[in-house]
């Protein structure tokens, strides 16, 4: 198999730190170094999001494979950045709200399990990159 190659195309809006960010995929949004939802996310709050989506997917296609009856998943994700420069993230938190009656708990254990450890290449690489990656879960009717 080839090497899967990603593109995206960032432009500096000509004021402040405000930016216009096109994905390959043809997805676009802002991002800025400025805090505040009006402005765009933050690129670090981007690479979170990335990781939560990268391990939803995996996680709700595990449980679909396993004939789970998921009726909902919420990922919430935090991360804690060193305090000196580059302040790469030392620690992510990551919490997995499952939704479905009579989802069994053994199958979620797995199911994040194999997304941590094999399938998710956006926690893999912070993991790689010297973060430490702490998952929890629960269920909820």
């Amino acid at each position: 198999m080839g090497k899967e190659i990603k593109t995206a195309v960032v432009t500096w809006k000509g004021t402040e730190l405000d930016f216009h960010a096109e994905l390959g995929s043809g997805y676009a949004f802002d991002t800025t170094a400025r805090a505040g939802a009006e402005m765009g996310g933050g690129p670090m709050e981007f690479l979170l999001a990335g990781v939560a989506g990268c391990t939803a997917i995996d996680v709700v296609s595990t449980l679909r494979k396993m004939r789970q009856p998921l009726t909902g998943l919420r990922v919430e994700i935090s991360g804690e950045r060193a305090p000196d420069y580059p302040m790469v993230y030392t620690h992510v938190t990551i919490t997995y709200v499952i939704q479905g009656a009579d989802v069994e708990a053994k199958a979620v254990e797995r199911a994040i399990s194999l997304s941590k450890e094999t399938y998710c290449s956006a926690s893999v690489m912070f993991e790689r990159a010297g973060a430490t990656m702490e998952t929890s879960y629960r269920i909820e009717s």
